[in-house]
């Protein structure tokens, strides 16, 4: 998987380790990898590469990721957008060129 990095060490994503019972369901839903089932625990692995789009948050059946979701909904239409377009992808960003570097 070609993976965009977003802005580093700005994104909310936390897992809360007492909470997490390790179903795994974050990492079967993360579009981009971000979480790790690796011997029967649950940890994030590419902390980075969230795009805050809540869909671990949203399936987590023990309330154990917290997540400011919003911004990365938008930086994923930018990403959809600059594959359909074939350029680089812009939402918008403090580049104002790009959202994922």
């Amino acid at each position: 998987m070609n993976r965009l990095r977003y802005y580093s060490e700005v994104v909310t994503l936390q897992l809360i380790q007492e909470k997490c019972n390790n179903c795994g369901m974050c990492v079967k839903v993360c579009p981009h990898e971000v979480f790790e089932l690796k011997d029967k625990k649950v940890r994030i692995i590419g902390r980075d590469f969230c795009m805050e789009c809540g869909a671990c948050k949203q399936n987590c059946p023990q309330g154990a990721i917290l997540l400011d979701v919003g911004d990365g909904c938008g930086c994923a239409a930018g990403i959809i957008q600059g594959a359909f377009n074939g350029t680089a992808p812009t939402c918008g960003g403090p580049d104002e060129g790009t959202c994922c570097n």
